[in-house]
């Protein structure tokens, strides 16, 4: 449990209520993959702006279970929003969605989602 996430401040934020904390995992098995999907997508069709607007939708959940790559995914909606033509954002892209699988993974067994 917690090795490709953390719950800390996902029970800080809900108070330690349970129900809560199963439903905002819950939220991030319903959002997290989809937007990652949708990142590489993006990315591989060098589409900027969906690239930028998904991982910036990824970005607080991201933050907020603990993923360790944040500043990862910044660079890759960075490199959306300021359309960095020319610049190979793909390790850093797969970086990001190893993170998500591996959590995604973690959380479902976990949570017995």
């Amino acid at each position: 449990m917690e090795q490709h996430y953390k719950l800390f401040r996902v029970k800080e934020l809900a108070d330690n209520d349970t129900d809560f904390i199963a439903a905002l995992a819950a939220a991030f098995l319903e959002e997290v993959p989809v937007d990652a999907e949708r990142l590489k997508k993006a990315v591989a069709e060098e589409d900027y702006f969906n690239a930028y607007q998904a991982a910036h939708k990824m970005k607080p959940t991201v933050d907020l279970f603990e993923l360790g790559v944040l500043d990862t995914l910044i660079e890759v909606q960075d490199w959306g929003k300021f359309e960095k033509r020319g610049e190979d954002i793909s390790s850093q892209l797969a970086i990001v969605i190893s993170a998500v699988d591996n959590a995604t993974a973690e959380i479902k067994s976990d949570f017995n989602l």
